[in-house]
């Protein structure tokens, strides 16, 4: 068993992040080995009255969303051999134009996907689906990370074309169901238990997605949607430490890809969905745009969860950022 630590500067950088007024609150988790300390910090709202944040409340993930959701998804079908990571994604896409692009290019923000696309947030979701499809790529191509939803959109159409079933439908049924994520899914029936995000037109984000593309997609939008607590998030992040113990979802051998640096020449810190990260220790980690974050530590049998609604009650926040970097680095400082 493993010594117990009280992470005692983690949970003062957070206490620090509500008391200067960067974030309502915080619900966040901490996982070493076995152990787990779960908690609270500060209020769930401030628009249009302050309120407690209250346990276990529920979170639009944003951007989360591709790693504990869309990543999983994809790489089941790998593992049952429906799909193989250096397929042409023209294989599967064959409104699109660059057959050279991968599924591994994909998953790893390396397709070199670009152009612009008009007001594409005021378009409806077929013609924003075609637009998408109508870009080009650039030099970036297989040299350079480029961080895109484009390309987790295009992974959630893919496994839609394998399956016939939208990407949010494949991951409550193929991740959140097996891991017995009760709490989580997309669109929330108990709103009043959801941390609300920004206001939005006049209206205060509760329950429904702050991400434009996951407005207009819907259950077609494989890069943002989900909604989840700290609760169900542990569970998740239990899996991926422990996928001997805990299989439902990736096997261990594909949950040991996940900590694989997959670019061109392993050299640009993106593995399926996660960044890779070596200092201080090496760990993988994801953000969304709404204030989440999770960091794993496989190595030291560590993982982190951070849940806070950045853009309540006005993005961008910018601020925010550097507060949340400094709080992910002072955990994986902590010996």
């Amino acid at each position: 068993m493993a010594i117990y630590i009280e992470y005692q500067k983690t949970i003062n950088a957070m206490k620090q992040m509500v008391k200067k007024g960067v974030v309502p609150g915080i619900s966040y988790a901490i996982i070493d080995h076995h152990q787990i300390m779960a908690n609270i910090i500060g209020d769930q709202e401030w628009v249009p009255y302050r309120k407690p944040l209250l346990d276990n409340q529920i979170y639009d993930l944003a951007s989360l969303t591709k790693v504990v959701g869309t990543v999983p998804v994809i790489l089941q079908l790998v593992q049952q051999h429906l799909l193989k990571i250096n397929d042409s994604i023209s294989k599967y896409l064959p409104e699109w134009k660059y057959p050279q692009v991968t599924v591994r290019h994909l998953l790893t923000h390396t397709s070199g996907i670009a152009g612009w696309i008009p007001h594409r947030n005021q378009l409806p979701p077929k013609k924003m689906l075609k637009a998408m499809l109508g870009l080009h790529i650039n030099q970036n191509f297989d040299r350079k990370m480029v961080y895109s939803d484009t390309n987790f959109i295009f992974l959630g159409l893919i496994a839609k074309r394998i399956t016939g079933k939208p990407i949010h439908q494949l991951i409550t049924q193929m991740v959140l169901k097996p891991l017995d994520m009760t709490s989580s899914g997309f669109n929330p029936v108990d709103k009043k238990r959801c941390v609300p995000t920004e206001v939005m037109h006049g209206k205060l984000l509760k329950g429904t997605p702050d991400d434009p593309k996951a407005q207009i997609l819907g259950p077609d939008c494989g890069s943002a949607g989900l909604f989840s607590t700290v609760s169900d998030l542990i569970k998740y992040c239990q899996a991926i430490l422990y996928p001997q113990t805990d299989p439902a979802v990736l096997t261990p051998r594909m949950t040991n890809e996940l900590f694989h640096d997959h670019t061109y020449h392993g050299s640009l810190g993106r593995s399926y969905g996660w960044a890779v990260r070596h200092k201080p220790h090496f760990y993988i980690y994801q953000s969304g745009y709404t204030g989440t974050g999770i960091a794993i530590q496989p190595d030291r049998q560590r993982a982190f969860i951070f849940l806070s609604n950045r853009v309540h009650p006005k993005r961008p926040n910018i601020p925010f950022l550097a507060y949340r970097k400094h709080v992910v680095e002072t955990f994986i400082s902590e010996k």
